[in-house]
């Protein structure tokens, strides 16, 4: 089994890390565009050809499915992604978790990038799926940009910034942006308020990583104490997993179980 992750950085380590620990034996593709960041301020024209180079790049490898794990491209690059690679790849999209998150009853926040807070896309979604729910967006200049770079001091303040924005009164948070996962935890005690219910955090990458496998169907599980191995493709070269990466847990998780690709 071979599965490639599509993203514009590092983002695409949290589906990874899910579909590793669902699949020790999946070989994973690791597909991104760090030379081209960020893409949210691109044209949709602009984002789309990116996330096509990208997606193209992991599709040499000949993977079984591709996730694009990353809110961006599922916005703009989607359709055409999937119009070039499918049916011989199935090609999966990332979703905000607005449809769960809603389900409690609110009210919620979803943090995005200031490109997709406010945007026809995520209005949709909120109409469809959180009608009658209260909701804020919350947008988040620079945290994706400072979780790529691993910029410690960047962090802290982009989600001070957004903790700042986000009511005192939110019960579910929506990360609507997969970078954002990998300091969910850190968000988390941001935004937690003293003595109030326990926050519920809504991220992508399980349900991605769970509707690729679907889409793969049924394969007999290895033997114990395999393990898959993992190429990673930054900006079309093979290269080793960025040192950024390895800041994080689910970066470090994949280079420990995983041989090279």
């Amino acid at each position: 089994m071979k599965i490639a992750l599509m993203d514009s950085g590092i983002g695409l380590l949290a589906a990874a890390a899910t579909v590793r620990s669902l699949r020790p034996d999946a070989d994973l593709v690791l597909s991104s565009d760090p030379d081209s960041m960020p893409w949210g301020p691109r044209t949709p024209e602009d984002v789309t050809q990116r996330a096509l180079a990208a997606c193209e790049a992991a599709a040499a490898h000949r993977p079984d499915a591709l996730i694009i794990a990353c809110n961006t491209a599922s916005v703009h690059a989607l359709p055409a992604v999937r119009a070039r690679l499918e049916p011989a790849i199935p090609v999966i999209g990332t979703v905000p978790a607005i449809k769960p998150a809603a389900s409690g009853g609110g009210p919620l926040a979803i943090w995005a990038t200031p490109a997709t807070t406010g945007s026809p896309y995520q209005r949709g979604l909120i109409r469809d799926f959180a009608a009658g729910v209260e909701v804020t967006e919350v947008p988040c200049p620079g945290l994706a940009d400072a979780v790529q770079w691993a910029d410690e001091e960047g962090i802290d303040r982009a989600i001070a910034a957004a903790a700042a924005l986000t009511p005192r009164d939110v019960q579910a948070l929506v990360l609507g942006c997969t970078h954002y996962e990998l300091v969910a935890e850190r968000i988390r005690a941001a935004v937690q308020q003293p003595g109030a219910a326990p926050l519920t955090l809504h991220g992508s990458a399980g349900a991605v990583a769970a509707q690729a496998l679907r889409r793969i169907g049924e394969r007999p599980p290895a033997a114990p104490g395999t393990h898959g191995s993992l190429t990673v493709i930054l900006s079309g070269r093979t290269e080793p997993l960025p040192q950024a990466a390895l800041t994080y847990a689910e970066g470090r998780s994949l280079q420990a179980v995983s041989h090279a690709g």
